[in-house]
């Protein structure tokens, strides 16, 4: 994809982080070559992270975050801090700078990213100035961590920086596909889109875009259709098709009319194994056996759109899961990056595809849950289940 294609979740997310006033917007605006962060001498200019979508040499599409100080104060400086942590959820590698002015505080963020097994690269900024050398030093001994020294008014160390964020890339950054091993070259896939209210005229959803994308880059051979022109779309196919993508609502339609050979999935699943973990998704979804009427279930999705009627999220899966468990189900909804931290009161999480998501961000919530002890699935993995339909995804063994 060109730089202008490429959504923010799939790019490789960069976060700088420091202390107030250590020149993370400085170095921001060095790496990018453009005046993207607002600098000032006065401690605290950034408030909440800056996002800047950038394509770097070797590096490819990413997303550098400039965020606020990790020692803000104040009320206000407590809800900056807050938003910083958001962000290095978010953060594929973290870049550390290092002051010298509370050694302590900056050791323990960097415990943190170890603690997440988030990439770090430790940078001294300001490499011009008379304590540079003793700071690496100290960085050296005690965060074990080999520093890269840079000034950003000069420009001196920038170019090493962007390499030392190319050796700490994760190995796997994006490295798998999104349709894995369920389909190859020259293999026919069917595609069902329905195009709903929720898909506006003359607009494809993202998850349908980067599937056909992929599907293309893979030489294999598509057809699309809707729900009602399935019957047309299969009768006028040669062969029966490899593999069936649908639209999750669509799951039980689907799974009565296509050809037995052909293997089913949705988008959403699709993307739940792209984003997140499969795995422990479908695990997940057997809580669905032990559900009844008392049960609190927790549904998030990722889009901060205005629900519109028949909104999956709000209005379609919510209506199945008290069909299913009776009206007195109670389900409470969160969007965009509003996440409980204690997720103990839900017997289960639902949560949408994450095309607006990066990887790691899915991940984390997924470890939180994990960590608590508290059912995830995804919304095309709950609909499956519901509808008694046999689904694919990559990666997990087929029945």
């Amino acid at each position: 994809m060109s730089l202008t294609d490429t959504p923010r979740a799939n790019r490789l997310h960069i976060g700088i982080f420091g202390k107030r006033n250590s020149g993370k917007s400085s170095l921001t605006n060095a790496l990018t070559g453009q005046e993207t962060a607002l600098v000032s001498d006065v401690a605290g200019t950034t408030t909440d992270p800056v996002y800047k979508a950038m394509e770097v040499h070797g590096i490819g599409p990413c997303t550098f975050i400039d965020t606020a100080g990790f020692d803000d104060e104040g009320a206000l400086g407590g809800l900056r801090v807050e938003r910083t942590l958001e962000a290095a959820k978010k953060t594929d590698v973290a870049l550390l700078l290092f002051s010298g002015a509370d050694f302590a505080q900056e050791l323990s963020w960097l415990s943190r990213f170890r603690e997440e097994k988030t990439p770090v690269v430790a940078v001294v900024n300001r490499a011009d100035g008379e304590n540079a050398a003793a700071l690496a030093r100290r960085v050296r001994e005690e965060a074990k961590l080999e520093p890269v020294l840079v000034s950003a008014k000069t420009g001196e160390g920038v170019e090493a920086l962007r390499a030392a964020i190319l050796r700490a890339m994760p190995a796997d950054f994006e490295a798998e596909s999104i349709t894995g091993e369920l389909c190859a070259a020259g293999e026919l896939v069917l595609l069902v889109m329905p195009q709903d209210i929720q898909a506006p005229k003359g607009r494809l959803i993202l998850p349908q875009v980067q599937v056909i994308r992929e599907l293309l880059d893979k030489k294999c051979l598509l057809s699309c259709c809707t729900g009602d022109t399935l019957d047309a779309a299969l009768a006028s196919l040669a062969a029966p098709p490899q593999l069936i993508i649908t639209d999750s609502q669509l799951f039980r339609l689907v799974a009565d009319k296509k050809p037995p050979e052909s293997v089913l999935t949705s988008f959403s699943i699709l993307m739940a194994a792209y984003k997140g973990d499969i795995a422990f998704f479908t695990e997940s979804a057997a809580v669905l056996d032990r559900l009844g009427e008392s049960s609190r279930v927790l549904i998030a999705e990722a889009c901060t759109h205005a629900p519109l009627a028949e909104d999956i999220g709000r209005e379609k899966i919510p209506r199945m899961l008290r069909a299913r468990f009776g009206q007195g189900l109670s389900i409470d909804f969160v969007r965009g990056t509003d996440f409980p931290q204690d997720l103990t009161p839900y017997d289960l999480v639902v949560h949408c595809g994450a095309c607006m998501f990066n990887r790691k961000y899915v991940l984390s919530r997924v470890a939180q849950a994990r960590a608590q002890g508290v059912p995830m699935t995804n919304y095309g993995v709950l609909i499956a289940r519901l509808t008694g339909c046999e689904a694919a995804a990559p990666g997990l063994p087929r029945a």
